[in-house]
């Protein structure tokens, strides 16, 4: 196969594909549709203007016999008159217009029976233009209905192109607003742990500057004086231990220093 003829081909496949995406099979049928109407205008102007030239032929034919009666009566007035030859005269020419309204009458009927083939097809016509017409709109109406369901079956299983757009528009929101929540999250926990400085421009005043100076202290204080508690909890027992050695020792002694001056 040649090169162009295999280009042609592949042009022709992309072609009759693209054709047959765009086309909507109700506008086919409407198409189709009025081109069966123009078709019926045709055939009933077809029967409109052989009615005409039958009339037209009918009207010669009267007046053809209208002329074929006056000759013969003129012919009946030279013979009544004597004179032979006049009414001779009449009816040759009588018997030329006879021929002409023969040949008239030949090409009546023969308008008539065409003018009768043609009321009958555009008869035939109508109907079947007006059975396609019933067809083209149960066909549209069925593929509106089908049409439908498809769009809306696509919709809740979000295979459709336009659903398709919605759903990763609305995932894209939700990882924005869950990486924003996480940011704003680890942002709160670095300025509550300290790690990060107050940048926002708004300088402490030096009363809120003291306040936090004075709750620093105090929960400082308190927790020096649990630690003092906690010591002076501890060492409370060995004082008292310390102070009943020390008397006991007193007494020994003063009872020493009292069995020596008793002695002589």
């Amino acid at each position: 196969m040649s090169v162009m003829k295999r280009l042609q081909m592949i042009f022709s496949a992309k072609a009759s594909k693209a054709l047959d995406r765009a086309e909507d099979p109700r506008e086919t049928l409407d198409y189709s549709y009025q081109r069966q109407l123009e078709m019926l205008q045709k055939v009933r102007r077809g029967v409109a203007d052989v009615a005409t030239s039958r009339k037209r032929l009918e009207l010669q034919m009267q007046q053809m016999q209208q002329q074929s009666d006056k000759l013969e009566g003129q012919s009946r007035q030279a013979l009544a008159a004597g004179r032979e030859d006049l009414a001779r005269e009449a009816l040759v020419r009588r018997s030329g217009v006879q021929q002409q309204h023969a040949d008239l009458s030949t090409q009546h009927a023969a308008l008539q029976g065409e003018e009768e083939k043609l009321t009958l097809a555009s008869q035939r016509l109508q109907a079947k233009v007006d059975a396609f017409r019933t067809r083209k709109e149960t066909i549209k109406a069925t593929y509106t209905a089908a049409e439908a369901q498809t769009k809306i079956g696509e919709a809740f299983s979000g295979i459709s192109e336009e659903m398709g757009d919605v759903g990763m528009a609305v995932q894209r929101a939700e990882d924005k607003t869950q990486a924003m929540q996480a940011r704003a999250g680890a942002i709160d926990e670095l300025l509550a742990s300290g790690a990060l400085d107050d940048v926002s421009g708004t300088a402490k005043d030096d009363i809120t500057a003291e306040l936090e100076s004075m709750s620093s202290q105090g929960e400082v204080e308190l927790e020096l004086a649990r630690l003092k508690g906690e010591i002076g909890a501890g060492k409370a027992p060995e004082a008292i231990e310390g102070t009943g050695t020390a008397q006991a020792a007193g007494s020994t002694t003063g009872e020493a220093q009292r069995t020596e001056g008793e002695r002589p």
